[in-house]
């Protein structure tokens, strides 16, 4: 049963307002802010650590919009294949309850440790794979960017490690998904994000946007988990300092303002790896040695940042569904990729208090880095700089 105000002239009350969730004096499917920018999204991927495979999907609300959306990414080799799902969303917020377009959905079977996601096969490529987080979630810092007066971005995340079962079946191959093996990441993001489609360009933004550079790693150790989240200015400043350490007995360290070096291949901005020195409350160095096996452009087919082919919360019609192939070795695909964010399977060694084996302490996760324009700390001196 549908609910209208007087006149039928809006959507009210829905199932979500059954539940005591409310945080405004309003029905739960309205978002407590009217920018046309409000979305909901969550974000997951898997690799078996080999670095041959690397899955990353998502799923996003745009209230505002009045749309929803989800991703497949898959990268093998020199081969990246993308699929695209949208829709409208329901107004009254029931589908926020279900988690599904079209043949994509996500179950919530434990909130805050067990998921299982599913695609029906759609293009040739179908997924059904169960989460268990391996431990708590990490509520991260709020995290807010400007462009003068102006709020691009103000949002809540929370993070976490852990491992995969199930299937993955790509144009009729099966890839077993082992939790032995298979571990990942994920997070849900909300609140203001440039969103849909974009606006009239106005008055330019003063001052505009000359890049930024950033890094998010979550960890996934035997014995704990790491999750670092750091963003800076072109000269350096950090507007964003997060690295939280939970251990499995529940204990949660703050590790201080990490000090990083990202190591580049020559005359590239594509990072090879890290060392990431962080400080527990007790004063001593935790050192983490991190490598890159894989690298998957989220621009490229993800709808991040930037990307050319397909954007987050963008109206394409009911029930659309899409797959597109990218040769990552072709000109025009490597010509995009230092324009955003990449994500690369992570293998990481830590070191230090917390780490019984003098060796070191094994882990894997994700080693997501983009620098966009220039960056005065590494030496990039503008955007075309190394590209």
């Amino acid at each position: 049963m549908s609910v209208l105000g007087g006149h039928g002239e809006y959507v009210g009350v829905g199932p979500l307002d059954e539940y005591p969730i409310h945080q405004l004096p309003r029905p739960v499917a309205w978002a407590g802010s009217s920018d046309r920018n409000f979305y909901d999204r969550c974000y997951l991927n898997a690799h078996d650590r080999t670095g041959d495979i690397f899955l990353i999907s998502g799923m996003g609300f745009y209230p505002n919009l009045g749309t929803k959306d989800a991703y497949v990414l898959l990268r093998r080799g020199d081969e990246q294949t993308a699929v695209h799902l949208g829709d409208g969303a329901d107004p009254r917020g029931g589908d926020r309850l279900e988690q599904q377009v079209g043949a994509y959905r996500i179950e919530v079977s434990e909130p805050l440790r067990k998921l299982r996601l599913v695609m029906e096969e759609t293009h040739g490529i179908a997924l059904d794979l169960r989460w268990e987080g391996s431990f708590e979630v990490v509520q991260e810092q709020p995290h807010v960017m400007r462009q003068g007066a102006a709020t691009v971005l103000d949002a809540q995340r929370f993070a976490q490690v852990g491992t995969w079962e199930g299937v993955i079946e790509v144009d009729g191959e099966t890839i077993v998904v082992d939790p032995d093996r298979w571990v990942g990441t994920r997070d849900r993001s909300w609140g203001i994000r440039p969103s849909g489609e974009g606006l009239p360009p106005g008055k330019p933004a003063d001052p505009g946007f000359d890049g930024m550079w950033w890094l998010y790693v979550p960890l996934r150790f035997e014995e704990f988990a790491v999750v670092l989240i750091i963003q800076e200015t072109p000269d350096g400043h950090r507007t964003l300092n997060d690295c939280t350490r939970t251990f499995a007995d529940g204990r949660v360290e703050q590790l201080g303002w990490p000090h990083v070096r990202i190591r580049y291949q020559d005359g590239t901005r594509l990072p090879e790896g890290a060392t990431i020195t962080c400080t527990t409350p007790a004063g001593e160095p935790l050192v983490l040695e991190v490598s890159s096996l894989l690298g998957v452009p989220i621009h490229v087919g993800g709808g991040y940042g930037g990307d050319s082919d397909w954007s987050h919360g963008i109206w394409k019609g009911a029930g659309f569904t899409e797959r597109l192939t990218y040769d990552m070795k072709a000109p025009d695909v490597v010509g995009r990729v230092p324009f955003g964010v990449i994500d690369h399977v992570g293998h990481a060694v830590a070191r230090g208090p917390g780490v019984a084996d003098a060796a070191g302490a094994v882990g894997w996760g994700l080693f997501e880095h983009g620098i966009l324009g220039r960056h005065d700390p590494s030496g990039f001196t503008d955007w075309l700089d190394r590209v």
